[in-house]
């Protein structure tokens, strides 16, 4: 545009210039017309323009010469690639390795964020590792065991020192042994993702519901639909099975027993799901800290607009 601009400019400000002079200025107003071989030195000023004008057409001829989707594929495919996917959940991983209830309590295998990336097999061994080594495990394993010698229990350990550390061995062995096989082993067979899908929005009582819920119901690694928690309800019962083989005042092959100590392991999650589910909200309440970092405000904007939505599609304004 800046030679057109040149030429209108040369007519009507000279009107009186040789015809030469114009003729020259309508040879530089044509960037497509070939340059004699001499002709670059008579207006070296003009000439880097047509010169770096053409460059961009010709990069963008050869992108487009290149098949159109294929580059698209290339961008999408790099966002679902198994690389990328494991990445994420590795990103989302170091976050839940963070989440503690009141600072002490460890909240590892819950998530915040309802779109969570599916992990894998040693995604699943790795966070149920983290969470055996946990200072917080063995120290809920002593407490366990010194409240059951209070209560003049010792669940055949026998008393004294030695009686207290292998009573607290076997409390730590049947939370660890119970969470590797239901948070680790049969969710990577499964294909069952052993992880707390948080909600953290709606009403409370479709939140409790919602919560008591998921002791039997999770998510599927490759579908993300909702299914029967086999790995939870399993790995409780497995555990209480091998329970039974090293505390000495339960029944050998009372498998009938491991069922319902499995049951019972199961129930008493729902207490450990609704404490999951509406501890940021305590922690906001009276600690004035969002263990979601607004990923709760942003649900429930989300909520908010889905809500005016539908409202404006069952009453539509019909303008006049």
């Amino acid at each position: 545009m800046a030679p057109l601009a040149l030429l209108f400019g040369t007519a009507q400000d000279a009107p009186g210039q040789n015809t030469p002079n114009a003729s020259s200025v309508v040879s530089t107003a044509l960037p497509d017309a070939p340059t004699p071989t001499g002709g670059g030195a008579q207006n070296p000023a003009q000439q880097p323009p047509s010169t770096q004008q053409t460059p961009p057409p010709a990069q963008q001829t050869q992108d487009q010469a290149q098949p159109a989707g294929q580059s698209s594929s290339k961008d999408g495919a790099q966002q679902t690639t198994p690389e990328s996917q494991h990445e994420k959940a590795e990103e989302q991983l170091r976050e839940q390795e963070h989440q503690r209830i009141g600072g002490i309590v460890p909240s590892f295998n819950v998530t915040y964020r309802s779109d969570a990336v599916s992990l894998t097999a040693a995604q699943k061994f790795s966070l149920d590792y983290h969470a055996a080594i946990d200072p917080y495990t063995f120290g809920i394993a002593a407490i366990v065991t010194g409240l059951s010698e209070a209560n003049d229990s010792t669940s055949g350990f026998g008393w004294g020192a030695k009686g207290f550390a292998e009573h607290a061995a076997a409390s730590y062995g049947d939370n660890v042994i119970g969470n590797f096989f239901g948070n680790a082993l049969l969710p990577s067979i499964l294909h069952q993702d052993p992880r707390y899908f948080r909600m953290g929005h709606g009403s409370f009582q479709r939140r409790f519901l919602y919560s008591a819920a998921t002791s039997f119901i999770c998510k599927h690694d490759n579908t993300g639909k909702w299914e029967p928690n086999y790995s939870n309800v399993l790995g409780n019962v497995i555990g209480g099975e091998i329970s039974n083989l090293y505390t000495p005042d339960s029944g050998k092959n009372d498998f009938v027993q491991a069922i319902e100590a499995g049951f019972t392991v199961t129930f008493e999650g729902i207490f450990g799901a609704e404490l999951q589910e509406f501890w940021p909200d305590i922690s906001r309440k009276f600690f004035h800290k969002d263990p979601t970092h607004g990923l709760d405000a942003l649900a429930q904007a989300n909520d908010a607009a889905a809500k005016q939505k539908k409202k404006q599609e069952q009453n539509p304004e019909h303008p006049q």
